[in-house]
């Protein structure tokens, strides 16, 4: 029985949260408007091909052991 208040409260909180984050953040309840620089898709394009085709000038790839937490340099097999 006490799951069924658990289970319905969470529910009913997502419920309360998702209608609280769409009509704050989509319908723009205190107005403001989406930026020109975030909605089109033309200077996103040209921004991501920009970031692709920056030059790359950090050290060797390294890979992370997460048991010992050390770093150890990528040979490459070439």
């Amino acid at each position: 029985m006490a799951a069924g208040y658990i289970v319905g409260s969470l529910v009913g909180s997502f419920g309360i949260a998702y209608l609280c984050d769409t009509f704050v953040s989509d319908k723009k309840a205190f107005g403001g408007t989406i930026p020109k620089t975030v909605s089109d898709k033309e200077r996103w394009q040209t921004t991501d091909a920009k970031f692709q085709a920056w030059p790359r000038t950090a050290g060797p790839p390294v890979t992370m052991n997460p048991i010992s937490r050390q770093n150890f340099i990528v040979k490459s097999t070439e």
